[in-house]
């Protein structure tokens, strides 16, 4: 079955190239401890490569008539066109699939994405596993190795959702794949709480400190080990209730202070090498879902203020 064979619906999600784009905006205009930002550079990477590599990307994630594998294939190549390096693989993988229900849903609610996004899910076919395979041996992302059974570098034999449920014990990414984005909508459930800081990039702050804290990060893990995963994510946790008890008052910190303690904790993953990239994608993923859902998040910080995303009930 081809994940081409719905035809697109352009009008429930009119905004969902717009949310993408804004998602990955987001994505580095926040600092996040471990990875590239506008405030903080590294990995030998510039937050102005990952603002490229998604407006040079956005035009094949969303080509309406295209499989979810061609669209990764195309969008891949062109941000390493633009970019020079791989950038937003992870990003594209997740919002592949995303982008294609969000053309087909039959209303603009959460429970029709979620429908969508299952039955692009399910129609996930050989041709998606080949453009697919093809596009992450082009982006050759770090510590891809080899693997013993579907390994990107040779032609698959079996349709995209079962190479990535190969792949779901050692890739979050792929686990999305095998059990219909089950981290990214807790996540999203999370991110939708009431939060004692309105600030939007301190929210998106702990939504990207919950999931590292609740789960290793799979690059950290392919390049450098299970261990030293770990021991990020406990330092996440950490990290995470320190920003929660000093945002609340209890230990008498001020922004200041938390601030520095992020900046520092910045320079040591950057100084080790760790970058949590697979954290940053699913962070990404939430926020684009999370725009789909409240288009309101992409106002201007001027006109959101004080403003409360009403988000939608159900279809």
């Amino acid at each position: 079955m081809s994940s081409t064979t719905t035809p697109p619906n352009p009008t429930a999600f009119p905004h969902a190239a717009d949310a993408f784009l804004w998602a990955c905006f987001m994505d580095v205009a926040t600092f996040k401890p471990g990875n590239v930002s506008l405030q903080s550079a590294g990995h030998d990477m510039q937050a102005q490569q990952f603002l490229d590599s998604a407006r040079a990307s956005a035009a094949g994630l969303f080509a309406e008539n295209a499989g979810v594998g061609a669209r990764v294939h195309t969008a891949v190549r062109a941000t390493r066109a633009v970019a020079g390096c791989n950038t937003n693989l992870g990003i594209l993988l997740l919002c592949a699939p995303l982008a294609h229900a969000a053309q087909r849903a039959r209303e603009g609610c959460e429970a029709a994405l979620r429908a969508a996004l299952e039955e692009t899910l399910a129609a996930l076919d050989l041709d998606d596993a080949r453009a697919a395979f093809a596009a992450i041996a082009h982006a050759s992302p770090g510590g891809l190795g080899e693997a013993g059974a579907q390994d990107v570098h040779a032609p698959p034999s079996v349709d995209l959702r079962a190479a990535m449920g190969l792949a779901a014990h050692r890739d979050r990414i792929a686990m999305q794949f095998a059990d219909g984005y089950r981290d990214i909508w807790r996540a999203l459930d999370d991110f939708r709480q009431p939060q004692r800081d309105p600030d939007l990039s301190r929210r998106i702050q702990r939504l990207y400190l919950s999931l590292l804290a609740r789960h290793h990060d799979s690059h950290i893990a392919r390049k450098y080990g299970s261990e030293t995963a770990a021991d990020v994510s406990v330092s996440a946790a950490a990290v995470l209730a320190r920003l929660d008890a000093g945002e609340s008052g209890d230990d008498g910190s001020d922004q200041a202070e938390l601030d520095a303690m992020l900046q520092a904790w910045d320079a040591s993953l950057k100084a080790a090498g760790l970058n949590p990239g697979t954290t940053a994608d699913l962070t990404v993923c939430v926020l684009f879902i999370a725009a789909l859902l409240e288009p309101s998040l992409m106002r201007p910080a001027s006109e959101a203020q004080g403003a409360t995303p009403r988000w939608p009930g159900a279809c």
